[in-house]
């Protein structure tokens, strides 16, 4: 069926002759078409990797790759743990914490907030926060002084800077002679911190680990340990290993579970703008059923003396389908290439376009990530430009079989 002699028909149609230069109007926009859409598609789904990057980087900046805790909520003894995972695989690092509700007041403002007891030189070895300092420093953490480091948000609504005082009030109580009242202490800020999500710039406050201790009456216990694998795409396999290598002494999870709604609605978004986008395209490959409908028509006469030659019906078929599959690989391969150019280059096209027009797509105040990133995902490239050249393959088998049923005889008859 697709013999040298039918490339070479195919082929021949693609060229414009005077009388059906419509007909290659129509063809260049069906490539053009094609073209576009691809395009669309590889640099709408490398920007939304790139966001789904930098937000799991900035995520996993606080939060560590797995933690285990006891059965009852804390760890009486976390050196022994401690121990025991120094030597156990795709364990790199771990450190304790205590992590507890409390409301923080500063003059008239006040904030619910999650208090978290850290060890600075230990939080090094599982989070990013001591790099995403904006005043101050982790290790002014000093036990004993009561120092409290500030998500850079929640500094702002409360009003205070570095050195102001604050109130820190828990929800356990104190039983006095004037009656029962909320444990409260003073706590000085030693800094302020920025990760750039919200939900940790707004919410979120740092003590020393034997500050948190005394706060919350847990003595030598902690709520338990975070820890920092090599390979945090590997995060459920090993914490279920890890769960069973430790029986039912301790309780672990990975930060999967704990974002899981989080990135199950951007892959969420991604499959819904895939198929979207992808529209694009199927309007631009089925452009390609009218281009060769039109092409059919113009080639009846051609394809009569063909047929009368021998060719046969199935040969026909193969002519139009290598027409409109040519088409179709012209313009995935020209889409990719501009797709592919467009998404390695996005983070430096788009702060051209803001100086040369004077215009901000993402301003530094209102979004945390004031850029576009873009990570170029090669499977999504392949699957991309193997759709884009299906759906243009398809199109082409309603015009073949037209042509395959074109009658010699009364084609002839009026030649």
């Amino acid at each position: 069926m697709f013999k040298p002699l039918i490339f070479y028909i195919g082929l021949r149609y693609t060229r414009a002759k005077r009388r059906t230069q419509f007909i290659s109007f129509i063809t260049l926009t069906s490539v053009l078409g094609i073209a576009l859409g691809v395009t669309a598609l590889i640099t709408v789904l490398s920007v939304m990797n790139g966001f789904e990057a930098e937000l799991r980087e900035r995520i996993l900046g606080m939060t560590s790759h797995a933690t285990m805790t006891g059965r009852h909520g804390q760890l009486d003894d976390w050196h022994a743990l401690e121990q025991k995972l120094k030597d156990y695989p795709h364990v790199e690092g771990t450190a304790p914490f205590i992590n507890g509700q409390v409301m923080i007041n500063a003059d008239r403002r006040v904030s619910g907030t999650m208090l978290s007891g850290i060890l600075p030189d230990y939080e090094g070895k599982v989070s990013e926060v001591a790099d995403k300092m904006k005043t101050g420093k982790l290790t002014n953490l000093v036990p004993g002084e009561y120092g409290i480091v500030l998500g850079a948000e929640l500094a702002n609504y409360l009003g205070v800077i570095t050195g102001d005082k604050i109130t820190v009030i828990s929800p356990q109580i104190n039983s006095t002679p004037a009656g029962v009242v909320p444990r409260m202490r003073r706590f000085t800020v030693v800094g302020t911190f920025q990760v750039g999500m919200y939900e940790y710039d707004r919410n979120m406050a740092l003590i020393h680990l034997d500050d948190a201790a005394k706060l919350f009456r847990l003595e030598s216990a902690v709520s338990g340990l975070r820890i920092k694998l090599d390979d945090l795409f590997n995060a459920p396999q090993i914490t279920h290993a890890m769960q069973n290598a430790f029986y039912d002494d301790y309780l672990v999870s990975d930060w999967t579970l704990a974002h899981s709604n989080f990135f199950r609605a951007i892959q969420t978004e991604k499959r819904v703008m895939f198929i979207i986008l992808l529209l694009i395209v199927a309007v631009a490959a089925f452009n390609i059923v009218s281009t060769l409908v039109m092409v059919v028509t113009d080639k009846r006469g051609d394809i009569a003396i063909l047929k009368t030659q021998g060719l046969t019906s199935g040969s026909v078929m193969g002519i139009f389908m290598v027409l409109g599959a040519i088409i179709g690989v012209v313009g995935t391969l020209l889409g990719t290439a501009a797709g592919i150019l467009l998404a390695l280059n996005v983070e430096t096209i788009v702060p051209a376009i803001e100086k040369l027009f004077q215009v901000q797509f993402m301003a530094a105040d209102v979004y945390y990530i004031s850029d576009l990133p873009s990570k170029l995902v090669w499977s999504d490239v392949y699957a991309i430009a193997g759709m884009a050249f299906l759906l243009s393959l398809l199109a082409t088998i309603y015009p073949a079989w037209q042509a395959a049923k074109v009658n010699p005889a009364e084609v002839l008859r009026y030649e």
